[in-house]
């Protein structure tokens, strides 16, 4: 499922498949996307790119073409692959940096960024 907070400038995506489960935050006000992998027990933060990641109102309209015609073909896919690597927890500067909807998801978990 997916819910936009356009007042906020929030994407929330929650995915539910079992050991796929994860919920995703994009924050344009901040311009990071997080993703919280349950399987992992992990969350992975990226900066959002402007060239490679849709607008708020593009994801939205993305959304209502997806949920209308069963079978869309996008050139907007991103596919992110996360590198192995050292984690941390947050401290204080990153929440800042991050924002409250991130570190809501993210914290007490490791961070990869």
């Amino acid at each position: 499922t997916m819910t936009i907070h356009s007042e906020e400038h929030i994407v929330d995506v929650h995915v539910r498949s079992g050991v796929y489960s994860s919920d995703t935050i994009f924050d344009y006000t901040h311009g990071y996307i997080a993703t919280r992998l349950f399987s992992r027990n992990a969350c992975f933060i990226m900066k959002i790119k402007k060239d490679l990641i849709p607008e708020l109102q593009e994801i939205g309209r993305l959304a209502f073409e997806r949920q209308t015609m069963q079978d869309v073909y996008s050139p907007n896919n991103v596919w992110t692959l996360f590198q192995a690597g050292n984690s941390r927890l947050g401290h204080l500067k990153d929440w800042i940096l991050y924002g409250k909807h991130i570190e809501n998801l993210c914290t007490g978990l490791p961070l990869y960024e």
